[in-house]
């Protein structure tokens, strides 16, 4: 299952049911578990963990020294999780002493073409980053998020829980919970609601979470008061919860609001 020409380091470790394609290199302190699949000139360097079941293909560059010029050699990881799908050209950084010292990718992803994760990035489970999606360090993205073509988020951003981003969008603050936003400079438009009855919230859970928004964005107190205001208003649903917990968190970053806001 290991093709004749990769070049793989007698310090890794490798598991049971393993592809490594054709040119392939693996470094010193890569472990890979069970029935992954690395496809053709793929490069995997560092202290790196490739889960059970992720696909890698070509030209995929994991490990390599991160793009900041505050790091001096540190001994950092990445941490990638079961059944990804990390397609070509993706580069995905370790961490850095100025984080986590630590970059993890979840389960279920899918990186497409040509996505950059820097370090100290947090993505969960089941997101989607469409082609060219760049990530800068320590952002933190959601499970079942939807990051769309060629947008780019700022450094210290968090996307929450199955937001969603329009292709092209630049993305310079935290996106709650549940949002749709789009715009060259990313503005918040609405609730992201196919992505909500695709993961089979009830529509009275629905009718809360956008009550929730027009209360916390359109309502006639600061952003602080208007939080408070949803939360006493709708008591008893998790995704307003999600969301007012969300926005209570001491971020670096402001928030994504609406335009004109």
């Amino acid at each position: 299952m290991i093709h004749s020409t990769a070049i793989i380091s007698d310090r890794a470790k490798v598991g049971n049911n393993v592809e490594i394609g054709a040119y392939s290199v693996i470094g010193d302190n890569v472990e890979i578990a069970d029935n992954v699949k690395i496809m053709s000139h793929v490069c995997i360097e560092g202290d790196t963990y490739i889960g059970e079941g992720t696909q890698i293909f070509p030209f995929a560059a994991i490990g390599f020294r991160p793009q900041d010029l505050k790091f001096h050699g540190e001994k950092s990881k990445i941490i990638i999780g079961k059944n990804n799908s990390i397609r070509e050209y993706v580069t995905i950084h370790p961490g850095t002493e100025g984080g986590a010292m630590k970059t993890v990718i979840g389960d279920n992803n899918l990186l497409m073409i040509g996505v950059h994760v820097a370090h100290d990035c947090v993505v969960g489970n089941n997101a989607v980053l469409a082609n060219n999606v760049t990530l800068a360090g320590h952002v933190e993205v959601g499970d079942c998020a939807i990051i769309g073509g060629l947008s780019a988020v700022h450094q210290f951003v968090r996307i929450g829980h199955n937001a969603i981003i329009g292709g092209m969008t630049g993305i310079e603050r935290d996106v709650i919970p549940f949002g749709a936003v789009k715009g060259e400079r990313g503005h918040l438009y609405d609730i992201n609601v196919l992505g909500l009855k695709r993961a089979n919230y009830s529509r009275e859970e629905i009718v809360a979470i956008r009550e929730a928004y027009r209360i916390i964005f359109f309502g006639d107190n600061v952003l602080s008061e208007n939080v408070d205001e949803a939360e006493k208003k709708l008591p008893n649903f998790d995704g307003v919860k999600e969301i007012v917990n969300f926005m209570r968190y001491k971020s670096s970053r402001s928030y994504c609001l609406p335009k004109g806001k």
